[in-house]
C-alpha cells in the first residue's frame, strides 16, 4: 500500500534515495565500518542531514513532519545510521528557535549541529513528575548569574552531556505555573553532581541530578525570567516527535530477528509457533497502517489528534508481548544475559515513560470515544 505524500515529499524521497544508494556500501561489513566512522558524520553534516526539521536559516533543511518521516523510512530502508543530536536537536533547539533571542540562536544552535554542546534534561523531581509545575528547585539572581539549588531525577543520557536544560523556580511568590525559568546549565562545574540510577538491565543512563549553588549566566535563560513554563511546553510538545509514522520499521526488524531464532531452534514448522508469529506480524502491519494514517493527516495539514497516544500504547505493549515470547521460546538460555534478555527487561519501562499506558487510554477514551473524564482523586479538588 502506497500513500501519495505530494510532489515535494516524493521529490525529496527520490533525492535522498539516490544519495543513499550512491553513498552507503552494499556490503554489510563495509557499511558498518562507514556508519561507525567520523566520515559518516562529516557526510551527513555536508548534506545538512542533521537537525533536518530546523529552518534553513538556522542550519537545518526546514523539512515538514511528512518529509522527516520519509527521511526516517529511507534511512531504515538503506540500513543507514540516522545520526541526530539527541535532546539538543529534538527538544532544546526547537525551544530556542521559538523563544530565544537572536543572540541565543546564533550562540547555541550551531553548537548543537556540530556536536559541541550535548544536552540532558533536568525537569522531573522526586515530588514533581506528572505534576511538573510543583517543582521546588530554586534559582536566585546573583549579579549577571543564576544560582541554582535543588534535586532532579530521571536525567537521561547524562554521561555525554555538556549542558543540562532545567526548570527552576525564580519567583516563589508567583502562581504555580508562573515564576519558573528555563535555563541552560553547564555541567562541568562543582555545583552539578550526577548520581547514577542502576536499571533492571544493568544500564545506568539515568541519574539523579543535584544542584548545589550551580551557576549559569542569565544569558542562558531561554524565554526570559519567569517564563519557563511556556518554553517547557514547547519542549514537551516536541518530545514525542514524528516517530510514530515509521515506528513499524524497528519492530519489523525485531520480528525477523525472532524468526531467525525460531529457525535456529528448529521450530519453524511448529504450528503453534507459526500461529504466534503470524499474530506478531499482523501487529507490525497494524503499526504500519497507523503510520500511514498519521502520514495522510500530516500530508493534508490535518491535526493527527490522539494518534500519537494510540501508537504509543500499541507499540509499547506489542514489544512487551514479543520479548516475553522470545525469552520464553529460548527456554533456559533466555534467562542468560543476551540481546533478547536486555530487550525483555528494557521493554518493562516502555509502558511508563512518555506517558503511561493508563494515561494514553484516558486520552483515547476521552478524545476518541467521547467517554466522560475520569473523576479527580480524593484531595485533588473539584
Amino acid at each position: 500500500m502506497k500513500i501519495d505524500l505530494g510532489p515535494r515529499a516524493e521529490a525529496f524521497r527520490a533525492e535522498l534515495r539516490a544519495w543513499l544508494a550512491e553513498t552507503v556500501p552494499k556490503d554489510r561489513d563495509e557499511r558498518r565500518a562507514l556508519m561507525g566512522s567520523p566520515r559518516w558524520e562529516e557526510l551527513l553534516v555536508e548534506q545538512r542531514l542533521i537537525c533536518v526539521a530546523w529552518p534553513e536559516e538556522y542550519g537545518g533543511r526546514g523539512l515538514s513532519g511528512v518529509e522527516v518521516a520519509v527521511l526516517n523510512e529511507e534511512f531504515a530502508r538503506a540500513r543507514a545510521r540516522r545520526l541526530t543530536r539527541g535532546m539538543g536537536e529534538s527538544l532544546v533547539g526547537p525551544s530556542i528557535i521559538v523563544h530565544g533571542t537572536d543572540e541565543q540562536k546564533a550562540r547555541f544552535l550551531p553548537r548543537i549541529i556540530d556536536g559541541t554542546d550535548r544536552y540532558c534534561q533536568g525537569f522531573s523531581e522526586p515530588d514533581a513528575g506528572s505534576d511538573l509545575a510543583s517543582l521546588t528547585t530554586r534559582g536566585i539572581i546573583d549579579g549577571d548569574e543564576l544560582v541554582i539549588d535543588g534535586q532532579k531525577v530521571w536525567t537521561s543520557w547524562y554521561t555525554d552531556a555538556t549542558i543540562i536544560f532545567t526548570l527552576c523556580r525564580t519567583d516563589p511568590d508567583a502562581p504555580k505555573h508562573r515564576g519558573i525559568s528555563y535555563v541552560l546549565v553547564p555541567v562541568d562545574q562543582p555545583g552539578v553532581e550526577f548520581r547514577p540510577i542502576k536499571q533492571i538491565t544493568g544500564e545506568r543512563h539515568f541519574a539523579e541530578t543535584w544542584f548545589n549553588a550551580a551557576r549559569a549566566p542569565l544569558d542562558n535563560v531561554i524565554g526570559g525570567l519567569n517564563n519557563g513554563w511556556a518554553v517547557s511546553m514547547t519542549t514537551l510538545g516536541n518530545e514525542r516527535g514524528g516517530g510514530a509514522t515509521t515506528q513499524h520499521l524497528q519492530h519489523e526488524r525485531m520480528f525477523w530477528d525472532l524468526v531467525d531464532e525460531v529457525r535456529r531452534l528448529g521450530r519453524a514448522r511448529d504450528p503453534l509457533v507459526r500461529d504466534r508469529l503470524a499474530w506478531f506480524w499482523s501487529h507490525v502491519a497494524i503499526m504500519r497502517f497507523q503510520g500511514l494514517r498519521l502520514l495522510s493527516a500530516l500530508a493534508n495539514d490535518n491535526d493527527p489528534g490522539p494518534s500519537a497516544s494510540i501508537s504509543k500504547m500499541f507499540w509499547s505493549e506489542h514489544q512487551q508481548r514479543l520479548t516475553n515470547y522470545a525469552v520464553d521460546i529460548l527456554g533456559p538460555s533466555g534467562a542468560l544475559r543476551g540481546p533478547w534478555t536486555s530487550l525483555f527487561l528494557g521493554s518493562r519501562a516502555h509502558t511508563i515513560w512518555g506517558g503511561t499506558a493508563e494515561i494514553q487510554r484516558n486520552i483515547v477514551g476521552e478524545r476518541v470515544l467521547g467517554l466522560p473524564k475520569e473523576p479527580p482523586a480524593a484531595g485533588d479538588g473539584p
